[in-house]
């Protein structure tokens, strides 16, 4: 299938990506990996939960992490426009036959849940609580200096279905990787904000997140990260990297968290605000489409990903696939 033309006049206005939240097994291990490791900011903590901004956001939090008995992806946040784009969201969705379950989530003034037609869960908002500045508090930068959410990554069972609902409310593809053979698409990339991507989906069993990144101020502090987490007790936790994507040219290392959440940190893509701004086409089979050096990635890479909290999973019918590494 063709990718579709941007639709410019969505039935309402996402701002961005905003948070996420995970279901972890050891709160005390995973703060000492976002936190202690990684340098994320503490804006709330108590016995069963942890919220946490990084440096450049004003909002109160990027990510909440709550205990539980097995990990899990609870949902995707992101941010719309004002309350009136709040209302016009629930209406578009309601009528589209999506759930809308109005929710009282601390720290954000109106906000609903639902799923894509995939069955990804969402939340959408319009205000959260915003915090003073920290982004010139420079004893605060540590770790990989984290300056804020950059996108999510999902395996995706349909990526043609995939990218046509999110068309429609306003997701633009930038880049996005066919299969020769079917003509179906196996990955795509999609934003709102301006960068490569908010919001990119990948060919396999799902719907399940395949990773949740972070932008970083430059590659050397990606080498920081990797001389730290070697030297600290994470070296199993590194799975792909350090390199430069040939998609969206950034420059990208691949970790997971105690839980296996997989975190991508991420510096150096490009400017995609034009409204008539071209995506770019890949050959599956390209090496440099993975890595621009032309490594290709691990098998974990494109076989696991972390389980959305009540939300069966659906083998993929595309059986194409990239070069793989053993």
């Amino acid at each position: 299938m063709p990718v579709p033309a941007p639709n410019l006049y969505p039935p309402f206005n996402t701002v961005r990506l905003s948070h996420v939240e995970f279901g972890v097994t050891d709160l005390a291990r995973s703060r000492a990996f976002y936190v202690d490791t990684l340098g994320l900011q503490i804006t709330y903590e108590d016995a069963t939960t942890l919220t946490l901004r990084a440096l450049e956001e004003r909002g109160h939090h990027c990510i909440i992490l709550k205990q539980a008995d097995r990990p899990e992806a609870r949902y995707l946040g992101f941010k719309v426009w004002d309350e009136d784009n709040l209302d016009r969201a629930a209406a578009f969705l309601d009528a589209k036959g999506l759930p809308v379950d109005w929710v009282e989530t601390p720290h954000v003034t109106r906000a609903f849940r639902t799923r894509d037609p995939q069955g990804i869960p969402l939340e959408f908002y319009a205000r959260m609580d915003r915090l003073p500045p920290i982004h010139q508090q420079y004893k605060l930068y540590q770790g990989v200096k984290p300056l804020r959410i950059d996108h999510f990554n999902c395996f995706s069972p349909d990526v043609d279905a995939a990218v046509a609902f999110w068309n429609e409310i306003g997701f633009r593809v930038t880049e996005y990787t066919e299969d020769a053979e079917t003509g179906r698409l196996w990955a795509a990339w999609t934003h709102r904000k301006g960068g490569v991507h908010d919001l990119a989906f990948t060919n396999g069993t799902g719907p399940r997140l395949h990773h949740t990144a972070f932008w970083v101020p430059t590659p050397l502090n990606i080498i920081d990260l990797l001389d730290l987490m070697s030297t600290t007790g994470w070296l199993a936790n590194i799975e792909r990297g350090p390199g430069r994507h040939g998609i969206s040219n950034a420059f990208f290392l691949y970790i997971r968290d105690p839980d296996g959440h997989r975190i991508e940190i991420y510096c150096s893509d490009y400017q995609t605000v034009d409204p008539d701004h071209e995506p770019l086409k890949w050959d599956l089979k390209d090496p440099q489409r993975q890595t621009l050096w032309g490594a290709p990635a691990p098998r974990s890479w494109f076989e696991e990903g972390s389980l959305f909290a009540g939300t069966p999973t659906v083998q993929s019918s595309l059986k194409a696939s990239p070069i793989i590494a053993p």
